[in-house]
């Protein structure tokens, strides 16, 4: 269906009648409460229901999207699973609602907009058979195609309805466009609260007092030991790649690029009993001068009759041969003749006619050979995992597989399920550490892939998590309170430098190493709370200011704001904006929207099926 969806997006909402929905969208919510779930649903809303087979499907599209921008071991699949299942109420919630409130679109709407989508057309008319094979295709039958297009379709006119009452106003939209537009040059003197530590002290009244204070938050999370390895690609050591290998790597080289090899060969082809005494006796006689073509006509292959000639070079004619046909080849020059190749056809005797207009394998030596050893090295790497996997699976523990591999057991002791700052903070390791069967037999994991390495892990000594004793926080508390202490200290340096160059407006700061140069709302070069007040302080001067932050303080001094005003935009910038801003605030109404139909809604989740889910 994604095909069916990316082009229905793209029909200007044709013969949806947009103007009957802003009040139709807050006519009121039926109320569903009362009703069953079947085992085999996962969320009921009314009687809009959400199967465990969408929910696995959904959740397997979103995994499958986020794998093609970060790493696997980056995914929280419990984060992500969550996400998908309140993304799944949302939209059974809006369904319900166009139910209520009478939304549907008819046959007739749907079979007009059918009949306009090219991809159903032929020769500009619309064509049963293109219908017909798509449905085939993906197994469907019209009214499953039509119902699918009305759920959409009522969908639509739902939120473009909430969305559609969005009013900003034309003057508030100039405001925000202008105040994104401000910029200014700024220098930054920043004040670490470590600077300050050792200024401060805390007593053991005060962490006692914090401890009390804030007992409940203070809690040490599930723990286990970890024993684990890791194997990474490049510590591998492989042998020097072969002639037969940098070869195979040229042929690869030139098919990544589509670059055609552009030899034309003629052969003589011996085959029989003799074949290899033929085959040097020929070869003898082109050594000494005879003429090829004439040689050709002993050839038992019936392009001997044109002086052998064969066209361009294919190695893949060759199969498990080309390899040694390709290294005869490498070194030869037009005209030159290899030596006897015997193949699966016999025994061959090549002339170069033409030479192609591919760089030369020579000339890429470094960079094949370079190939080749990578080439290898994947493979050692691939095999090593295969081996690793398969001690894990009979039961092996991590010493013993690291002694079999010749790898370095490592661990951590006390290894946390949340605020995990280990050596291996990667959520796909965490899962796998806390794995209930993995921690309950002491398994070793399967591989586990990150940026620059591949991982095995195996817990033990699992310590489930427990609000921490006085004496076990106070290390805590005494770091936290150290902090706090350093960075009121650091703010008060920071206030004390910005008033005494206040009067001479930021003189004494201004210097190039503190220079951050045109800044804006947007600057990443600044933390969180300096952009925060970049533009708090605004004189026809220089500004100088304090600010408290995450790391301590800084020191600001603050060029005059140049503001480009949001009429200097050309009309389509403009409106772009306005659009960007409004789209914006019609979401958050939507998301409102919705959170008012969860309110006066039932949900019905069922948490069984739910947890059977892998995670």
């Amino acid at each position: 269906m994604e095909k069916m969806r990316k082009f229905l997006q793209s029909w200007p909402g044709r013969l949806v009648l947009v103007c009957t929905l802003v009040p139709m969208a807050f006519l009121g919510v039926q109320g569903t409460f009362g009703t069953s779930i079947s085992p085999n649903e996962l969320i009921k809303v009314g009687d809009q229901s959400v199967t465990v087979s969408a929910y696995q499907a959904e959740l397997n599209t979103a995994r499958s999207n986020l794998l093609q921008t970060v790493d696997a071991s980056l995914i929280d699949e419990r984060t992500l699973g969550d996400e998908v299942l309140q993304s799944m109420i949302s939209r059974a919630l809006l369904q319900n609602q166009t139910q209520f409130l009478g939304m549907t679109v008819s046959d007739e709407a749907i079979t007009r907009l059918l009949q306009q989508e090219p991809a159903f057309q032929s020769n500009g008319q619309f064509s049963n058979d293109l219908f017909a094979q798509y449905l085939q295709h993906n197994g469907l039958t019209k009214d499953m195609l039509f119902q699918d297009f009305r759920t959409q379709l009522s969908l639509r006119q739902l939120t473009a309805g909430v969305l559609g009452t969005v009013i900003y106003p034309e003057n508030q939209v100039k405001r925000l466009l202008d105040l994104q537009l401000e910029a200014r040059e700024v220098w930054v003197h920043r004040y670490a609260w470590q600077d300050f530590a050792d200024q401060v002290s805390v007593s053991d009244a005060e962490i006692d007092s914090y401890y009390q204070k804030n007992q409940d938050t203070l809690v040490r999370p599930d723990t286990v030991d970890l024993a684990y390895i890791e194997l990474n690609p490049q510590t591998l050591k492989v042998e020097a790649p072969s002639a037969e290998e940098i070869q195979a790597q040229y042929q690869s080289y030139l098919s990544e690029r589509g670059i055609s090899d552009g030899r034309e060969l003629a052969q003589i082809l011996l085959s029989g009993d003799d074949a290899k005494a033929r085959a040097d006796a020929i070869k003898a006689k082109l050594d000494a001068g005879e003429s090829f073509e004439v040689l050709a006509k002993q050839s038992d292959d019936p392009s001997g009759e044109q002086g052998g000639f064969i066209g361009a070079f294919n190695p893949a004619v060759f199969g498990d041969d080309a390899g040694k046909v390709t290294q005869a080849l490498a070194s030869l020059g037009v005209g030159d003749v290899s030596a006897p190749v015997q193949t699966s056809f016999g025994y061959q005797i090549f002339k170069v006619v033409k030479q192609g207009d591919a760089p030369s394998a020579a000339s890429l030596n470094d960079e094949l050979t370079q190939r080749a050893i990578e080439h290898k090295r994947q493979v050692a790497f691939n095999d090593v995992i295969v081996k690793i996997n398969d001690l894990a699976a009979n039961g092996m523990g991590i010493t013993d597989i690291a002694q079999q591999v010749q790898l370095e057991p490592k661990s951590i002791k006390a290894y946390p399920k949340t605020n995990n700052s280990t050596a291996l903070p990667q959520p796909a390791v965490i899962a796998a550490a806390f794995d209930e069967f993995a921690v309950e037999d002491q398994s070793v994991s399967a591989n586990i892939t990150l940026n620059d390495k591949t991982v095995w892990v195996q817990p033990s000594n699992y310590q489930a998590a427990k609000p921490l004793s006085l004496q076990e926080a106070s290390a805590q508390i005494k770091a936290l309170l150290t902090k706090q202490k350093a960075s009121e200290l650091a703010l008060s340096a920071a206030k004390s430098a910005a008033t005494e160059v206040a009067a001479k407006q930021g003189a004494g700061l201004m210097t190039p190493k503190a220079n951050f140069g045109i800044v804006t709302r947007h600057s990443t070069s600044l933390s969180p709370k300096e952009r925060a007040s970049l533009f708090l302080h605004k004189s026809e001067g220089n500004d100088v200011w304090a600010v408290a932050t995450d790391d301590g303080a800084s020191v600001i001094v603050g060029a005059p704001v140049a503001s480009q005003s949001s009429s200097q935009l050309n009309p389509a910038e403009r409106l772009s904006a306005a659009r960007m801003i409004r789209d914006n605030v019609g979401q958050d109404q939507l998301m409102d929207y919705v959170q008012y139909l969860r309110d006066t809604n039932e949900v019905i989740i069922n948490e069984s099926a739910l947890n059977a889910q892998p995670h």
